[in-house]
């Protein structure tokens, strides 16, 4: 099987929407996954021409959009988790309109849902009682995510960036309770820095909730320029017939984002080449 690769366009963010999807595709990729704040300061402020010029523009360049991800940088402020029923209120009227925006740019695609920031405990609240609230608000909207084909990914995040789903078992278990064709999880490289099983078996064992990957090295930079193996995440979702993307999310842009978009591709086709058959 072939797998499909697709990369964060923060890396991007200088160039404009056109010129980064023409970069983009020449490295090789076929997909794209958007940060929000990179189209606009209000993302629900971004209108409806404006929503298809951006649909045009990745179909000229033979993208296909895959979803969104940084959900909550921008407006400041927001919180999905805070006692403050008004702020959590606004901030979830926010990731509706994000729904609506990942409808709108392509045919569904998947929301990934980290903002490690704006979903940590805050306001005096225990660890439980904010992930009873970031439990509430996610189940509050899945039924807007089903009608418009939309998936909210739950990003288990390291213990050091937010006490609120700090492993994939507390994925799993947040979707299995919501229980919503809308819910579902990913997987992160960096973000399972602090697992206790290796990731191989992390993949393999919750297979059957996840719906994206995120690669990158361990300390968050591009795929190559650290020794992490992918190899055994790899064989593991050619076995289960992984249908998903492969997308690149690398944090430190000091290589510069043509560069970093090439080097990660070619050292992922690599990896792909020493699979057993």
């Amino acid at each position: 099987m072939n797998f499909r690769h697709s990369i964060c366009n923060e890396a991007f963010e200088k160039y404009s929407f056109a010129d980064a999807c023409k970069a983009i595709r020449k490295a090789g990729y076929t997909g794209i996954e958007i940060a929000p704040f990179t189209l606009a300061p209000k993302p629900a402020d971004i209108n409806a021409p404006q929503r298809r010029n951006y649909k045009d523009i990745m179909r000229s360049e033979g993208l296909t959009f895959v979803g969104l991800h940084w959900l909550m940088v921008s407006p400041k402020g927001l919180h999905v988790t805070t006692p403050d029923a008004e702020l959590r209120h606004k901030s979830w009227t926010h990731i509706r309109g994000l729904i609506d925006l990942c409808a709108d740019l392509g045919d569904g695609g998947v929301m990934v849902f980290g903002s490690p920031q704006q979903r940590r405990t805050t306001g005096g609240l225990s660890r439980d009682e904010a992930t009873q609230l970031y439990i509430a608000g996610l189940a509050d909207v899945s039924e807007q995510a089903e009608e418009r084909g939309v998936k909210i990914l739950v990003e288990a995040l390291p213990i050091g960036q937010s006490d609120v789903v700090q492993s994939l078992e507390e994925a799993v278990t947040i979707v299995r309770e919501i229980s919503s064709p809308a819910i579902h999880t990913m997987f992160d490289v960096h973000n399972a820095i602090d697992e206790e099983e290796t990731h191989a078996y992390l993949v393999d064992r919750y297979f059957d909730y996840i719906r994206h990957i995120h690669v990158n090295e361990l300390d968050g930079k591009h795929c190559g320029a650290g020794d992490y193996d992918y190899k055994p995440i790899l064989d593991v979702l050619r076995k289960r017939g992984y249908d998903g993307w492969i997308s690149l999310e690398a944090f430190d842009f000091t290589p510069g984002a043509e560069t970093l978009a090439a080097e990660s591709l070619r050292h992922l086709e690599n990896q792909i080449r020493q699979l057993p058959v």
